[in-house]
This record gives structure tokens, C-alpha cells and sequence, in this order.
């Protein structure tokens, strides 16, 4: 293995002691300090979509007062001096002594206190954007300047901040006793965000626009100062209120194109809360299929974005597809049972919104939906409704059937000439000798084990089935590629074994299509060098194949570490915690439990290796996936790169939770 040489050398345990190293060397964040340091973790970043992100927040605090039917008007302004203004008229921040901070105004503690906020609980709001409660404190924190007025109570209270810190008392004015709301005005700071970051008018009315739609029951008035309005899409003035909803949304974003049917299929439909299901709120949908247009989904959770998508996708597809599949069974179409999402999603230009109670997301920005029980949720708001809108469009669904039918047939042909080439390709192709490869040519059918050594090689060898289970084997570890250059990656022959074994070349060269193998099993020792040896190879699929973890093509396989035998009796247990619970339970010999350990994949003889470990009937595979792409490729980073001070930090903090090590 090449690796940097300073990480070579490093001595974990005997590490030089750092000068001065005693009490007054640990540092305290107070307030909102944590999200000037690091607002990455906060907003994603300090880019353009992170600026516009603090936009985002402080509208959906709007919407939510409008959503719980609070308020029913808000107004987006861009202002001359590149400040932002969002005004609405509901309830107003309450501004009274905090019971926890009675010096404080609530006000005070919402703005400058993270994780403070009226929304944890289902009291003030059913349905939220906002449940971190670090919304509006984290957009205070990061602009230069906030001057926030709340009208409530006969009243208007102001208070301005600067960086996450007061710089006013809150000042009460009643010269405006009917009025009620919230008006925050803001400059993002130049020292998060850079000199020349301003809001984009045309993003900022996309938002506005696309909120309007979201919620029939708001009017959004969009404003922009002069010298920023250059065109249509950035006019002065502009008033949005959408009675129909996202059929008017996706009529605005489907133009003038041609559409199957002459109006598209969409509804609102509220869940009704039972023992089955806890979640409350409600789903609407518009969709409609045109060949002309570039298809596209863009979904949301209680009016946020959800760029990535999520459970309450997954539900709306499994909907549309078992619909159409029933419709097509229904009217005995023939074909029916080709169509798969993929080909309805070619030319599908839909909407999707739902408001759920306490939902989950992936991240801080929220840009993708993560609540289990909303797919089904979705699912059965949408399926049975689809069915019987399709039956009342005849002529739309007939239409659509032979579209979809011929992009069903064209796909198959695809995948067949693929598959041809790939026999083609498979007698021409190189293969690394020491590579023992399967007899079925059909990848969805076939696996490859990476095996650790040529001794465990041989166990795999005879142990596997030679119709659909390649192996083959590496000599010790593998390069690890974050700390090698580009160079010696391209000279390392284990790493070039394995692209000629799967069929695939690297970074922007790999193309999944090429894959020779419907599953790529790491299998390595059960101890700390094997999972070292494992961690490598997962390293290398990350950085150069992540499409490989994201289509679920790569699993790790589950080898035992002891076998117990008592009398004739005997079972493998794969770590402590299930030898412990084996032999609590008992075998069901005579006689005492013996012990065996083994050390390594080349211990087991054919028989016990493919009992335990290859064959489908016994085996424990676990899928590699990676569900939390920003903060798996940072850890990534941290352990696997080029820095040894980052490895010896990680060490230092979670080696207090490594109850065991087998070195």
C-alpha cells in the first residue's frame, strides 16, 4: 500500500504534547458565534444558494403563519441598497418577556438564541418548515445588519441586530393600533458572503412565485427597486395568487407544449390521522405527460424545497405506476407490464407538495424529504384517484399507453444490444488472470467476490458456484486513492485488476452500463486488517464509482468470526454479542460448547466458507448505501485523506466508543 509518508510515520499513541495545553486552551462559543465560524453546517455553504438560502428562511417563516391560517398576505421587496424586506400580516413574533429570559423579549431570545422557536410542538403551528429553530437566529447571525418590526397588541415593537447581536433596545411605537405582523429587513454580511454577493431579482421572484403556487390561500406581492428590474422576469411590481394551485403552477411551467391530456391530473387530498397512521396534513399533486417537453419533478414539504426529493416522491411514482399498471390489466393492454418508472418519467412534467406534521429531512437546508410513513401516505392519496382519472380521459390514456409502450421497447433494445456487447466485449476483453470468472454473460444474474489473498482465493475458488459467482482475489491492500496521486493510480496493477475485472474505468469514465457484475461483494477477514482492507476498497468506489453505492450495486460480506460445536452439533457466530447469546441459548448437543476462532478467510474449508459466506440460502450481505452523502464524503476525508491531524482528532474524540479492538 502507498500512502502519504506522514501518515506513515505518525505515532498515534505517543504524539508530541501540544505547548500550553491546559484549561485556558479550550474555547467556549457563545450565542450565535458557531454559525459565523462555520455556516457551512448551518446553511451548506457561503455560495450564491446559500445566500438565497437566508431569503428562503425568513419567507417560510411567513408561510407558515399563512399555512396555519394566520396570514393571508406577504411582500417580498429587494430594496436600493441590496437589502431584503419580507413583510407579512399575521400574528406578529410575540414580543413579551421570555418566561426562561425575563430580562429578554421573546423576541430577543427567537433572533439571537438557536434552536429557540414556536414550532417544536404541534401548539402554534400543525404544519412547519421551520422545526430546528435556527431559522431566523441563523439569518441574524449572518447579516451585516437586521431590523426586525412586529405589529401585535395595538403596537409596533422594533429592535434591530448586527452579526447575531443587538444593538438596540426594542423601541414601541402605537401609532398603528390596527395593523398586525412581522416585517424583517436584512443585508447579508459581506464578511460571510464576499464584497459582491447580492440576491439575484429573478431567484428571488421564482421563489416568491412558486410560494404562491404552494399555497392557494396567499396573495405574494413581489417588489423590486428599479435599477434591478431589467425584464419580464424581474418586473417592478408583480401581485401572485394562485386559487387553483399547482394545476396552475404546472400549466405555467409547461408553456404551450402539446400534453397527452387536455388537463392535467391533480388534487388535494388531506390524511386523516388514525392508530395506522400519526402523521397529519395533506397532499397535492399536478401532472401531466408531454413529448415535447424536458421532463421534470419539483417536489415540497410544507412549502420548503425538496431539491433531492424523498419519501414523498418514492410514494407519488409507486402510485403512478401501479395505477397505470392497473388501468392497463383493467382494459387487458398487453404490454402493460413493460412500462416501468423509468419510462413514465421520460416525458412526465409533475408537482408534488405535501404538509406534514414534524417532518424529517436529510440536512440543515432540507433538501431532501426523509419521513418513512409519507410514501405510503402519498401512495394511497394518489393511486386510487389516478386510477379513476385515467378511466374519465380514454383518449389521453390511450395515446399515452403507445407512447410509453414504444419507449418501453426502445429501452429493452437498448439493454439488449448492451448486453450483446458486453459478451462481445467479455471474449475480447483482457481479464486479469488470477480473476476466476462466472459462466452466466447476464449481469443481473451474476456477482463478484473481491477477496482478500490468494489463500482465501482458493477457498472462494472451490467454494463458489461457477454459473453466476466470480472471484477474485487481491494481494494485501490496495492503493489507498485520496492520499495517491493520479499517477500511481493509473500504475497500480490491484486497482487496474479490478476495472478489468468489472468491465469499468474511472471517475468520468465510469458508466454503469458497462458493469459486469449485478452485485460486487467486498468479502475480507472478520478482523482489524480486513476491515481496513474494506475500507480501502470502499474508498476507491466512493471517490471513483460512487454511482456503483448509489444504484446499490456494492455489499459487504459477513463472514463468522467463531464456530461453536457441541457434540454433533455446531453454529458460527460473527462476532462476541451473538458467540455470547449462542451459547446462552445452547446448541442442542451434549457435552461442552467448544470454541474455535477463526483467523481469516483462508481457516474455513470450502464447505464451511460457502455455507457461511457465499451461498444466497445462508449468507448476510449488507448493502453499502449512503443516504448521508455531505457528512459521509467529510469523513471520508477526514480518515482516508491527506491529513494525519484530522485522522488524530477523530481517534481522539471516538476512542472512548471502541469497547473492543482485535489487534
Amino acid at each position: 500500500m502507498s500512502t502519504d509518508n506522514t501518515a506513515n510515520n505518525l505515532d498515534l499513541f505517543n504524539a508530541p504534547e501540544a505547548t500550553n495545553y491546559d484549561a485556558s486552551s479550550i474555547e467556549v462559543l457563545e450565542g450565535l458565534e458557531p454559525v459565523r465560524l462555520r455556516p457551512g453546517m448551518y446553511i451548506g455553504g457561503t455560495d450564491s444558494r446559500a445566500l438565497h438560502h437566508l431569503a428562503a428562511e425568513v419567507i417560510d417563516n411567513s408561510m407558515d403563519e399563512a399555512v396555519a391560517g394566520f396570514a393571508t398576505k406577504i411582500e417580498i421587496r429587494l430594496n436600493e441598497d441590496h437589502s431584503l424586506t419580507i413583510t407579512d400580516n399575521g400574528r406578529g413574533i410575540p414580543v413579551d418577556p421570555h418566561p426562561k429570559f425575563p430580562d429578554k423579549s421573546a423576541l430577543e431570545v427567537i433572533l439571537c438564541t438557536l434552536h429557540a422557536g414556536g414550532k417544536f410542538s404541534n401548539k402554534n403551528y400543525q404544519t412547519s418548515g421551520g422545526l430546528h429553530g435556527v431559522g431566523i437566529s441563523v439569518v441574524n447571525a449572518l447579516s451585516e445588519h437586521m431590523e426586525i418590526n412586529v405589529n401585535r397588541n395595538g403596537n409596533c415593537y422594533t429592535q434591530t441586530f448586527s452579526r447575531g447581536v443587538p444593538i438596540s433596545k426594542m423601541v414601541t411605537d402605537s401609532t398603528n393600533k390596527k395593523a398586525s405582523g412581522t416585517s424583517v429587513r436584512f443585508n447579508p454580511d459581506a464578511e460571510i458572503f464576499g464584497e459582491t454577493a447580492t440576491f439575484e431579482p429573478e431567484k428571488l421572484r421564482e421563489l416568491a412565485l412558486s410560494k404562491a403556487f404552494l399555497f392557494s390561500g396567499v396573495q405574494i406581492t413581489w417588489i423590486c427597486a428599479k435599477e434591478f428590474s431589467s425584464s419580464e422576469k424581474t418586473p417592478v411590481k408583480e401581485v401572485f395568487f394562485f386559487p387553483g394551485g399547482l394545476r396552475d403552477y404546472l400549466q405555467t411551467e409547461i408553456g404551450n407544449y402539446t400534453n397527452f391530456f387536455s388537463t392535467s391530473f391533480g388534487e388535494k387530498v388531506e390524511f386523516s390521522e388514525s392508530k395506522a397512521h400519526q402523521t397529519a396534513g395533506s397532499c397535492e399533486w399536478a401532472i401531466n405527460w408531454t413529448p415535447q417537453a424536458n421532463p421534470f419533478i419539483h417536489s415540497f414539504c410544507n412549502t420548503i424545497p425538496t431539491a433531492e426529493g424523498g419519501t414523498h416522491e418514492v410514494g407519488f411514482w409507486n402510485a403512478i405506476l401501479k395505477g397505470l399498471r392497473s388501468y392497463g390489466d383493467l382494459i387487458n393492454y398487453k404490454k402493460i407490464n413493460q412500462i416501468t418508472k423509468e419510462d413514465i418519467q421520460s416525458c412526465s412534467c409533475a408537482l408534488v407538495s405535501v404538509f406534514i406534521q414534524n417532518p424529517n429531512f436529510v440536512g440543515q437546508t432540507k433538501d431532501r424529504l426523509s419521513t418513512v410513513e409519507v410514501t405510503k401516505l402519498v401512495e394511497n392519496s394518489v393511486k386510487s384517484r389516478f386510477e379513476t382519472w385515467l378511466s374519465i380521459n380514454p383518449k389521453g390514456i390511450e395515446d399515452l399507453l403507445i407512447y410509453l409502450s414504444t419507449r418501453a421497447e426502445e429501452r429493452l433494445k437498448r439493454r439488449a444490444e448492451k448486453e450483446t456487447q458486453r459478451k462481445t466485449a467479455i471474449k475480447r476483453l483482457r481479464l486479469p488472470g488470477k480473476l476466476a470468472d462466472c459462466s452466466n454473460k447476464d449481469r443481473d444474474f451474476s456477482e463478484i467476490f473481491i477477496v482478500e489473498g490468494d489463500s482465501a482465493g482458493g477457498s472462494a475458488k472451490q467454494a463458489r458456484d461457477r454459473k453466476n459467482q466470480a472471484i477474485l482475489p487481491l494481494r494485501g491492500k490496495i492503493l489507498n486513492v485520496l492520499n495517491a496521486s493520479s499517477d500511481k493510480m493509473v500504475a497500480n496493477q490491484e486497482l487496474d485488476d479490478l476495472c478489468k475485472a468489472l468491465g469499468v474505468k474511472t471517475g468520468t469514465q465510469f458508466s454503469l452500463e458497462d458493469i459486469r457484475y449485478g452485485k460486487v461483494i467486498i468479502m475480507t477477514d472478520a478482523d482489524v486488517d480486513g476491515a481496513h482492507i474494506a475500507t480501502l476498497l470502499m474508498t476507491f468506489f466512493f471517490s471513483e464509482m460512487p454511482e456503483l453505492i448509489e444504484k446499490g450495486f456494492l455489499y459487504m460480506a459477513s463472514p463468522p468470526l467463531f464456530k461453536l460445536s457441541q457434540g454433533g452439533k455446531y453454529a458460527y457466530a460473527l462476532d462476541l454479542e451473538e458467540r455470547d447469546k449462542i451459547i446462552s441459548n445452547g446448541i442442542g448437543g451434549n457435552g461442552k460448547v467448544e470454541i474455535s476462532r477463526f483467523k481469516g478467510l483462508g481457516e474455513m474449508n470450502p464447505k464451511q466458507l460457502k455455507e457461511t459466506t457465499m451461498d444466497p440460502k445462508n449468507r448476510r450481505l449488507i448493502k453499502v448505501t449512503n443516504s448521508l452523502e455531505h457528512q459521509t464524503n467529510n469523513l471520508i476525508q477526514d480518515l482516508m485523506g491527506k491529513s494525519p491531524e484530522k485522522r488524530f482528532k477523530f481517534i481522539q474524540e471516538n476512542a472512548r466508543f471502541a469497547d473492543d479492538l482485535d489487534v
